[in-house]
């Protein structure tokens, strides 16, 4: 398989909306996983952010054991086989759970799969290993790859198969974490890289501390990698990293108030957002009201397909989630955005970036901002801009970025220093 093979079959919305109809809220309520009084907690919401958490799975794999975050982070804590479907390549599938590090420095467990080709390893050196990070955008425990990898209904089968067929082994970690907090960039990074220590350093596995190490993701995805390839020299300064190349980035929050707030589908990306992000920083639901605090439960294990249709019908704003005036414009608010600003500190692994001129939610200045402020603190980045909008590009940046990692991962060295296309 190609990569112009690989772009033309990467399909489906990445774009999370959120909202409700009347019926839907009252489905939702009636959920298994609903509290005991569900009406009764839409009707007079107990303001109470463990209702609003996504219902676990009842899966005890997922929890940790006592005591696991006096591990260091990156420590194996529990594995267990699994099988990916359907992949064309043979392969041993491990689903792990890792010691992390959420938002705020607490230890968390996030899950994650490895993917290794059973075929032997040919090129020279450890097995190259790539994390991919899917564009989860949902809410829900089974919103999570761990869950959608084993039922074959993960969307983004495609580029991993493209990699496995080449020999490298393949990393998806569930990147919103244990609280599936969707859009927590600093989550997101803490996760990916995690696993990726987990797995290069368990010699069982196959892999290698020294293995070359590529990151790549669009959208939703595009914020675990940015992250982490951002937080990798402070984090997780041994990872053998060569290259992270990503695309359609919400690199700054702010911008999305501006493109998507309250513009149909994309109002539902926002406001998953504010969810997801929430979940990491709890101070946020003091802002809610009691419509915020309803959506909040009608929306806590909705993924993708179960969002979009009721956030096209009914946008809404983030402010009517709030009775605080301007509510974006609070010391609370402000200080969850810069949190999760992209930009304050320079990538040491190349960077490849990609990006819509056209696109209406994630704007290009985004990207640009990024480029610049990397650049300016010395890191060396790729950015190219192509024509389209979000769902276009997703597609048509395949062939250019991943050349790019094929490169990088054969031990190919990135030219130093800055450069652009189709600005």
């Amino acid at each position: 398989m190609d990569r112009r093979s690989v772009a033309a079959m990467v399909c489906g919305a990445r774009q999370v909306a959120l909202a409700g109809a009347v019926a839907l809220l009252v489905t939702a309520a009636l959920a298994p996983g609903a509290g005991a009084d569900p009406i009764g907690d839409l009707i007079s919401p107990p303001r109470d952010p463990a209702t609003v958490a996504a219902t676990p799975l009842g899966d005890p794999f997922f929890d940790p054991p006592p005591a696991f975050g006096e591990l260091v982070p990156g420590t194996v804590l529990r594995t267990r086989p699994v099988t990916v479907v359907p992949l064309a390549t043979p392969v041993v599938s491990t689903q792990v759970l890792v010691r992390s590090t959420d938002s705020t420095g607490h230890p968390g467990a996030v899950t994650a799969t490895l993917i290794v080709p059973t075929v032997a390893w040919a090129g020279p050196g450890a097995r190259p290993v790539l994390a991919y990070d899917m564009a989860i955008d949902g809410l829900g425990q089974t919103c999570a790859p761990s869950y959608t990898l084993q039922r074959g209904t993960a969307l983004e089968l495609a580029p991993i198969q493209y990699f496995l067929g080449r020999g490298v082994a393949v990393v998806v970690t569930d990147h919103e974490g244990p609280r599936q907090a969707y859009a927590a960039g600093r989550m997101a990074g803490h996760a990916v890289l995690d696993a990726l220590r987990a797995t290069v350093n368990t010699p069982r596995f196959g892999l290698a501390p020294t293995s070359p190490i590529a990151i790549t993701g669009y959208s939703g995805g595009a914020i675990a990698s940015g992250w982490a390839a951002e937080l990798a020299p402070a984090y997780a300064p041994e990872l053998h990293i060569v290259g992270a190349a990503f695309g359609g980035t919400p690199a700054d929050y702010s911008l999305l108030l501006q493109s998507m707030n309250g513009r149909n589908l994309a109002s539902g990306v926002l406001l998953g957002a504010t969810l997801g992000v929430a979940r990491e920083y709890p101070e946020l639901f003091s802002l809610f009201n009691d419509n915020g605090w309803r959506l909040a439960e009608l929306a806590k294990d909705l993924c993708l397909p179960g969002l979009a249709i009721p956030g096209a019908l009914i946008p809404l704003t983030v402010q009517s989630l709030s009775d605080v005036p301007d509510v974006v414009d609070t010391p609370i608010a402000r200080a969850v955005v810069a949190a999760n600003r992209l930009g304050g500190q320079a990538p040491t692994a190349p960077i490849f970036l990609y990006q819509g001129k056209q696109d209406p939610w994630i704007l290009p200045e985004g990207a640009e901002h990024l480029y610049g402020e990397w650049c300016a603190l010395g890191a060396s980045v790729r950015l190219e801009e192509y024509l389209g909008e979000h769902q276009t590009v997703a597609l048509s940046g395949i062939p250019a970025a991943y050349s790019w990692l094929d490169a990088r991962l054969a031990g190919v060295p990135a030219p130093v220093g800055c450069s652009s296309f189709g600005r």
